[in-house]
């Protein structure tokens, strides 16, 4: 029992590693080390076993790691019915409409992660990393997958310990109930400096939330205006998906 513990452990930090990762794609030893609360002797030994199975490379010149080749082998068996997969096509056409990244996310516990994603072509463009975790708390779509959730889930986050105590509940369950009368959401450099999003929720056939699907850019290009203009094609895009999943 006491082994299998080990093992258990060892395979949850080598987990933590790679999953910094998802906020950055290329990290030096003790940059790891202090992410994961780990000694560098046991992270050092974790990121050997990773770069010996290709899972992690080691820059020599920079002394750093970046993830290895087995990842991308890994994503490629991405099932053909996979949501993230199935949805691709629509993302694109809006795209190719808007003329702004497209990204997709879902809530996982206290944060949203982006599993899809399709660039914009423009030269100033907003990079959505696929992968990328971020807080629940700001941006549109974050305040699309609260504001369209079971209200028992949303009540649940809004009063978790961690909630940010400078946000008040009250104004902010305020703009959630209108997000839900407008059927969309927006975000004007919330989270960042000189970024905008639009958001809309994505109901399955049953008429569960899935997904956010986010439209974002320059807050130079994607006014609140623009957005305002923007909302019904995004909305139309998003009930379009959601026709697409079982």
């Amino acid at each position: 029992m006491e082994d299998e513990k080990r093992t258990i452990r060892a395979v949850e930090r080598a987990l933590d590693v790679l999953l910094c990762f998802t906020t950055g794609s290329d990290w030096g030893l003790t940059e790891i080390s202090q992410r994961v609360g780990l000694h560098k002797s046991t992270v050092h030994r974790l990121l050997a076993t990773l770069e010996q199975r290709g899972f992690v490379v080691r820059d020599e010149a920079t002394e750093k790691y970046r993830l290895g080749l087995r990842i991308l082998e890994l994503s490629a068996y991405a099932r053909a019915d996979d949501p993230a997969v199935v949805l691709l096509g629509e993302m694109e056409r809006l795209r190719d409409q808007l003329g702004e990244t497209i990204s997709l996310y879902v809530r996982d516990r206290k944060d949203r992660v982006r599993i899809q994603a399709v660039q914009s072509e423009q030269a100033i463009r907003r990079v959505a990393p696929v992968g990328a975790r971020l807080p629940l708390t700001v941006g549109a779509s974050s305040k699309v997958l609260l504001a369209f959730e079971e209200p028992s889930v949303r009540d649940a986050l809004l009063s978790d310990p961690s909630w940010p105590a400078f946000l008040d509940k009250e104004a902010y369950e305020e703009q959630l109930r209108e997000i839900v009368a407008a059927g969309y959401a927006t975000s004007y450099e919330e989270r960042e400096p000189g970024a905008a999003a639009i958001s809309a929720p994505i109901f399955d056939r049953s008429g569960k939330l899935y997904a956010a699907l986010s439209v974002s850019g320059p807050s130079n290009r994607l006014t609140p205006d623009v957005m305002q203009e923007r909302a019904p094609a995004i909305i139309g895009a998003a009930k379009r998906m959601g026709t697409l999943l079982g």
